[in-house]
């Protein structure tokens, strides 16, 4: 065969912009959970159970009723009763009353009645009894129900590369198949010298490196690899082999047989049974680069050493490979300011953060808390001598995972009406979960875009007196929409209404928890129909000081039989399975910045806000009502500002 030369070689930028007109698709498939590792998410993953699916102790210790050990001191201790004690993985069968107390280990479940645990450290066991040197609040040591990942949430993004963390995640909420995106990438090494690592060399023969570098380097894309092996220098083998592979495979890449000699046949192959979009490019090294299209499938043509033919990988293929499965580009180290005062243990830390413009916000949620780490963007390594770092101070962030820079960022308390409302709107968010006040104090600094709210002021209104407790002279308040909230019950329940709590095991809402403050209203109400004194009243309520953190949390205290009745919103007992009596609509707001609101942005979340596709896609208990999408400024409470 004769020589045949290059045909004009292109710059790389020219080469780039080829490849950006090649168009992959992936399929979907389903993995099991071991096979899912560097794989992309196809689809949102929800959580279809609590996690923690129950209250449990974080510590060694005794669970007890908090309000037993309030008077407790060093040297005057409180004596609680030894009444039994609860192993990891099983059901407590004792319940806790007045001055009992029940040996519990790390991560056993809660027993009814207890609200609280007493590290063993801060207490004497004497007997039958135990003497408590320190007294406890109201959920001190004791992991909330669902306060980690609620039913309902979406856990991952679809997407999301899934690393060691997000398997974790998958794992937690029990997910056994993973659907994710399938990049079929066929992989051809050609050369006659070439055997598989393992066999013996002969004389003129070497490795295979390129099958298990590209291979591992699709990997590292996200891409699932289908190796043909070893073809050698024939060219019906190769043709053979390579039919094969682009009727198989989305993308396929050869190595070797790319150059000018004349033993290199692969350009006549693409050419002659495809089309060539190019061949070389003006790059050092790896000049000899073929990219083609056969049956509609691209071709890349890579050369035969090793290190030219990674380095065209990353530099062209790479991009395209991860384009297409919608991650960004390689992780590395950036700078960036924390965003909040962070004060350290005094020992050397690795604080989990997510960067949102050159601001990294702390994520961490405790050690027991698997969404830590797959809500981390990366880690600030903290030295043992800093014991503060204070907002604003630049950090070295070291990433751990696929930043994808948000168009808008919203703090504030989580909904799944909000959920809806992101996937509607054609930009980015990231959404960091910090309820209510945290996402008015970011407003308030500058961080966010916009908050979710849905405080009740003692005036019985929702939201906006809270703007001019704040000062939020930047930010303006944005009508929402409203969630039912109701009494959860278990379906065969002979509950009726609000007054038969009185009569029942009920569990309560954290204070200043806007469920908490509707709750407490009705009971002030019922109090002085029935002659008597709030406080008189709640302490006559068995469970009144037994606190959720979260309206999954009540639901699964609920649903364990741990409680007859607790409030929440509707989606939270559908969820469960339980049955839900309407009480009120609870407001959920925006208080959105001023820049952000006037901006194309803005305007795009308003429009959104007010479709009827957004109204129309809320789940059960949710709803948007006459006011949605109404502005006001927190000195115009009474008037309705249009932008």
């Amino acid at each position: 065969m004769n020589r045949k030369e290059f045909r004009e070689l292109i710059s790389s930028q020219d080469a780039r912009q080829i490849i950006r007109q090649i168009s992959l698709q992936p399929g979907t498939i389903e993995v099991t959970l071991s096979q899912a590792e560097g794989r992309v998410l196809a689809s949102d993953i929800i959580a279809r159970v609590d996690v923690p699916g129950f209250d449990r102790a974080s510590m060694d210790g005794y669970a007890v009723r908090a309000k037993d050990t309030y008077l407790a001191r060093e040297d005057r201790t409180v004596t609680l009763e030894l009444s039994g004690k609860v192993e990891t993985g099983h059901i407590p069968e004792v319940t806790v009353s007045k001055d009992m107390a029940v040996e519990i280990s790390t991560g056993a479940m809660m027993p009814e009645g207890a609200d609280a645990v007493v590290m063993v450290e801060y207490t004497r066991e004497d007997g039958r009894n135990i003497d408590i040197v320190r007294p406890v609040s109201v959920n001190e040591n004791v992991i909330q129900s669902g306060s980690d990942i609620m039913v309902g949430e979406r856990v991952l993004e679809a997407g999301t590369r899934l690393t060691s963390r997000e398997i974790g995640v998958l794992a937690a909420v029990g997910m056994e198949h993973v659907p994710v995106k399938d990049l079929i990438v066929g992989i051809i090494s050609t050369g006659s010298e070439l055997v598989e690592p393992g066999a013996e060399l002969s004389t003129g023969t070497v490795f295979d490196i390129n099958s298990y570098s590209l291979g591992a380097a699709v990997s590292e894309c996200g891409g699932n690899v289908k190796h043909y092996g070893i073809v050698k220098d024939d060219r019906t083998l190769m043709e053979k082999i390579l039919a094969r592979a682009v009727n198989e495979c989305h993308l396929v890449l050869t190595s070797g047989s790319t150059s000018a000699g004349v033993g290199d046949v692969m350009y006549h192959i693409i050419a002659e049974e495809g089309e060539l979009l190019l061949h070389g490019i003006d790059i050092k090294p790896g000049k000899p680069v073929i990219i083609g299209i056969i049956n509609s499938t691209p071709v890349f043509g890579l050369p035969g050493y090793p290190t030219s033919a990674l380095t065209i990988f990353n530099e062209f293929t790479a991009p395209l490979i991860r384009s297409a499965l919608g991650l960004p580009g390689t992780r590395s180290k950036v700078m960036a300011h924390i965003a909040v005062d962070f004060h350290s243990e005094g020992r050397r830390e690795l604080l989990p953060v997510g960067l949102v413009r050159g601001m990294a916000y702390p994520v961490d949620k405790g050690s027991g808390a698997i969404t830590t780490l797959a809500r981390a963007d990366g880690f600030i390594e903290i030295e043992p001598q800093v014991e503060l770092l204070g907002a604003g101070q630049e950090v070295e962030v070291t990433l751990i995972g696929d930043v994808k820079t948000p168009d808008i960022l919203f703090i504030g308390s989580h909904c799944l009406g909000f959920e809806v409302l992101v996937r509607l709107l054609p930009y980015s968010v990231r959404i960091i979960n910090k309820g209510s006040t945290g996402g008015l104090v970011a407003i308030r600094d500058g961080i966010a875009d916009m908050a979710g709210v849905h405080l009740l002021d003692d005036a019985g209104e929702y939201n906006l007196s809270f703007m001019e407790r704040f000062g939020l002279e930047n930010a303006v308040f944005v009508k929402g929409y409203l969630r039912e909230q109701g009494l959860i019950i278990r379906p065969d329940s002979p509950i009726q209404g609000f007054e038969d709590i009185l009569t029942a095991r009920f569990i309560n809402r954290t204070p200043g928890s806007g469920t908490r403050v509707l709750t407490d209203r009705n009971l002030r109400e019922l109090a002085a129909a029935q002659g008597i004194g709030f406080e008189e009243l709640c302490a006559s309520i068995k469970g009144y000081d037994t606190q959720a953190r979260t309206h999954s949390a009540v639901a699964a205290a609920v649903k364990l039989d741990r409680a007859d009745v607790g409030i929440g919103i509707r989606s939270a007992a559908h969820l469960n399975g339980l049955k839900f009596i309407h009480l009120a609509d609870e407001e959920y707001d925006f208080v959105v910045n001023k820049e952000f609101i006037h901006g194309n942005l803005g305007m795009v979340f308003l429009d959104v806000l007010r479709s009827k596709e957004f109204s129309s896609s809320l789940p059960d208990g949710i709803k948007t009502y006459a006011r949605t999408g109404e502005i006001a400024t927190s000195g115009h409470r009474n008037e309705q500002l249009k932008l």
